[in-house]
């Protein structure tokens, strides 16, 4: 079973971001952080790494109405999206799939956010560049 949603395509890295972003925009998603994994890894530990990036997206609709079912709920937000350059040169975009991350809460009440949610993200990896191949 798996706990991601992806997408691989051979686009640019930085288009594939920036399309990503848009997407989610598009699916009323903010996104709170944004980590160069890539950059803090030189940064800190001086070691060369692949181009990644774990952007931490929020819709705060759906986050207030999971959290008004759950308070617990919040040490699993926001939901992550990463994006990274494959050994074969393509990028892959992958999205935490809520439908399994909320499983582990075991509360019924959470599923229809977990549903909506999913279908966000589908709508989001499809809409990342037409090219790409699933």
């Amino acid at each position: 079973m798996s706990y991601t949603l992806t997408k691989r395509t051979d686009s640019e890295f930085d288009v594939v971001v920036e399309s990503t972003i848009a997407a989610l925009e598009n699916e009323g998603f903010g996104v709170l952080c944004d980590i160069d994994v890539q950059k803090t890894l030189k940064e800190k530990l001086d070691e060369d790494f692949r181009s990644y990036r774990i952007l931490g997206a929020c819709n705060p609709q759906l986050a207030h109405q999971a959290l008004g079912e759950e308070i617990e709920l919040g040490a699993l937000l926001p939901c992550n999206v990463i994006i990274y350059e494959t050994d074969d040169g393509s990028v892959t975009v992958s999205a935490v799939d809520p439908e399994q991350l909320v499983g582990i809460a075991d509360n019924p009440a959470l599923d229809s956010v977990a549903v909506e949610v999913h279908e966000r993200f589908e709508r989001v990896l499809s809409a990342i560049e037409a090219d790409g191949v699933n």
